[in-house]
């Protein structure tokens, strides 16, 4: 499958693609909910605008970023964490929608981990050329919890490896609405995104939007 075939459309296949075992896609599972979802986004933009975060060593992000929930990650100079803040203006990160706590919970649920309560979702824009390197999700406490990350808009290529970065990675087309699920045996697997192709999306033009929903307290 390649996603330059769901450039202009939403029609992409749904039904479940096991990755590895507790890593999985749940294809077009947040299909149905999109406009919904794209509405609260831009009503977390308004209050916490999206920025390019800097990482440790000095660099802007490739893809710029914001958060919603008790809990917002950020990078700087300083390192990788999680805040309660939003560092650019002082004030406490949107609260998260419920629409965006349901989705999670039930995608983490049909992925086989029930209960799942995220505190922090980080929300993502890729632009045509914006990519995310190879890296782990290791700065939250609890590593018991999944990881939910849900795709919009534009297509993108996930890359899903294993427990070292120089594990082969497999290459998994993501089209708007999937929903890919990683934790057990997978939770700490590194994974990452190739550039985005040039495109317009219906509902979100050119960019992709990707919400991470993590447990990280």
């Amino acid at each position: 499958m390649t996603p330059d075939l769901f450039d202009h459309c939403d029609e992409g296949p749904t039904g479940r693609e096991v990755l590895a075992p507790g890593a999985l896609v749940l294809r077009g599972f947040a299909r149905a909910q999109a406009e919904s979802l794209v509405l609260e986004i831009g009503e977390i933009c308004a209050r916490a605008p999206f920025r390019h975060m800097l990482t440790p060593g000095g660099q802007h992000m490739s893809a710029a970023m914001t958060n919603c929930g008790p809990l917002g990650w950020v990078s700087d100079r300083r390192g990788y964490r999680y805040e309660a803040a939003d560092p650019d203006s002082g004030k406490p990160w949107p609260p998260m929608p419920d629409t965006f706590l349901r989705l999670a919970a039930d995608a983490a649920a049909e992925a086989g981990f029930s209960g799942f309560i995220p505190d922090a979702c980080l929300v993502n824009r890729y632009e045509p050329g914006t990519r995310m390197s190879l890296h782990q999700d290791r700065d939250e406490r609890d590593l018991t919890a999944p990881i939910v990350s849900v795709s919009l808009g534009l297509p993108a290529i996930f890359l899903f490896g294993g427990l070292h970065r120089s594990d082969r990675s497999e290459r998994v087309a993501l089209v708007h609405g999937d929903v890919v699920v990683w934790g057990g045996l997978s939770r700490l697997r590194f994974h990452g995104i190739l550039p985005v192709k040039e495109g317009s999306h219906a509902l979100l033009g050119r960019q992709r939007i990707n919400l991470t929903f993590r447990k990280a307290a």
